[in-house]
């Protein structure tokens, strides 16, 4: 399969499908295809656009479609189409329809003219629900939910209990004209992110895979990849190639209007099972993630210290802390609030929650050490095997279904090494096209429930478990319903009346004297 991956766009994919034809294989693509609105003609003349030659748009528009319906994906997920022209919107809607697919469109708020098209294969999906997601802020972006079910040819895969259901999101973020608005990218994806997450609550949905498709108009390198990232998904593309997060030198998919080109093009997958941190925890790091680079921008230093970033932060204030006031003045100085399309007052005051850890209204030294200065942005353990590794009995095993990347290719070729060709003239986007294979995945019903229990305060050299302290806990659900327990001092013992069961895992090593953050599951019957 390897030596496969570098062949040619569809050919590629083609060649995989024939490799592995007793395997069922679900394929997914994902193009900006470049709105005739927005695509200069001349230099010259900036607001000469395609959209004023038919001949143009026209052709241009059928030859993306001609490769689509080649290549056949069963997802397709577009972004710049240009809803706002009904012969092109026809054009699409007909050839796709007549093709087997099922197509939903969604154009951007505001009359901005381009929107998203996602289309899933009628032999492959049976939709079960669609979702139009409005983030209404600056650039009017959108994305589109869909909620679907495999039907035939998978029903190999199928039985009784087996739920194969699947989450696709298609969007397209905001371009980052300058580092201000960063922060706006990270908030469009966070609205995502608590959008499927409500969206599994209120339909009380199991575990089921997620893809989030899209142009992210971010790298490797920026906050997005981290935060989506440290939420548990991976970028398909470079888990076939077995790239790491430091490969963001090896492909591109983008030339942008000022000459650069940069990856921002990814479908993320995310299986179920995968230890997640709570989404809000995730933000928290992701916006102290921030603090850093904006620091060093605001300060003019090309690299900044520990010592320094707390002497911002703390002000004028002469003790070895941060205020509540002297930590928002920061935010504002950092341009994080203060605009409309900053911070909210409620995100700033759980920041400060997260930061303040021992909750006496201050931020010590050791606490911006812990939770603003190292943030970790670590990515989530692997699925936890089916086969417990430490001995710990499993039960009331219930199957979903995973999926597995077979390979990935991006067309044009020569993108995959790092390089943009002056002759491609379909978008100024690479098309990426993924191919996954579904497989049965064992989940327990066990791992029902997970206790986050943030911001042990014990420094005693005891190890009993009665004299862990805790500030909160947070029970976490496998609907991902959550439940605080207010016990801000309460004792770890006191878990055991909460959940009247024993303790059977703990995910992280222990040792309560240096333990911050502890992570232990707990049996189904948990559930409240």
């Amino acid at each position: 399969m390897k030596g496969r991956i570098s062949r040619i766009g569809s050919y590629a994919i083609s060649s995989s499908i024939r490799d592995h034809q007793q395997q069922p294989c679900i394929t997914c693509t994902t193009f900006n295809i470049l709105a005739p609105i927005y695509k200069r003609l001349s230099n010259e003349d900036q607001n000469f656009r395609e959209s004023d030659c038919r001949t143009y748009w026209f052709g241009r528009n059928q030859r993306i479609l001609d490769w689509l319906l080649y290549e056949r994906s069963s997802i397709i997920c577009l972004q710049e189409f240009w809803v706002g022209n009904e012969e092109l919107v026809d054009m699409y809607e007909k050839r796709l329809s007549d093709a087997g697919y099922v197509n939903f469109k969604l154009a951007r708020t505001n009359n901005r003219g381009d929107g998203l098209l996602t289309a899933v294969h009628k032999d492959y999906f049976r939709v079960v629900n669609y979702r139009d997601l409005l983030f209404n802020d600056f650039g009017d972006r959108v994305a589109q939910l869909l909620h679907v079910e495999l039907i035939d040819p998978f029903s190999q895969c199928r039985n009784g209990d087996l739920r194969q259901e699947i989450l696709i999101v298609n969007t397209h973020l905001l371009f980052p004209h300058d580092s201000s608005l960063s922060l706006v990218r990270l908030h469009q994806v966070y609205k995502i992110l608590q959008h499927v997450e409500s969206y599994q609550k209120e339909h009380n949905l199991k575990p089921i895979p997620i893809i989030l498709c899209g142009d992210w108009n971010g790298s490797k390198r920026g906050h997005v990849y981290k935060f989506l990232r440290s939420q548990g998904f991976v970028s398909s593309y470079d888990t076939a190639h077995q790239y790491t997060d430091a490969d963001a030198h090896k492909w591109v998919s983008h030339r942008n209007h000022r000459g650069n080109i940069c990856g921002v093009d990814f479908i993320w997958l995310l299986n179920p099972n995968k230890y997640r941190k709570l989404l809000k925890a995730s933000w928290s790091e992701a916006v102290f993630g921030m603090f850093k680079v904006f620091e060093e921008c605001l300060l003019r230093r090309a690299s900044l210290t520990e010592t320094d970033a707390f002497a911002f932060l703390k002000a004028d204030n002469d003790g070895n802390y941060i205020t509540y006031s002297g930590f928002c003045e920061a935010l504002e100085q950092l341009n994080l609030t203060g605009h409309k399309h900053g911070l909210a007052d409620e995100e700033t005051k759980d920041l400060w929650v997260q930061a303040d850890i021992d909750g006496n209204g201050v931020v010590d030294y050791k606490e911006f050490q812990q939770r603003i200065w190292k943030t970790t942005w670590s990515d989530q353990r692997n699925d936890l095997n089916d086969e417990d590794e430490d001995g710990f009995v499993k039960s009331s095993l219930e199957q979903t279904i995973g999926f597995s990347v077979k390979n990935a290719v991006l067309f044009p070729p020569e993108v995959e090494k790092g390089r943009w060709p002056e002759n491609y003239s379909l978008s100024d986007h690479a098309r990426l096209t993924v191919m996954t294979h579904p497989y049965r995945k064992n989940i327990s019903t066990e791992e029902g429930c997970m206790v986050h229990a943030m911001g042990c305060s014990n420094s005693s050299s005891d190890s009993s478990w009665e004299s862990l302290r805790f500030h909160e806990i947070v029970l976490c659900s496998m609907n991902h319903a959550v439940y605080v327990l207010p016990y801000r001092t309460a004792p770890i013992l006191l878990l055991g009346r909460v959940a009247q069961r024993t303790i059977f895992k703990m995910i992280t090593d222990f040792n309560p004297c240096k333990l911050h953050f502890l992570f232990i599951a707990l049996g189904a019957s948990e559930r409240r």
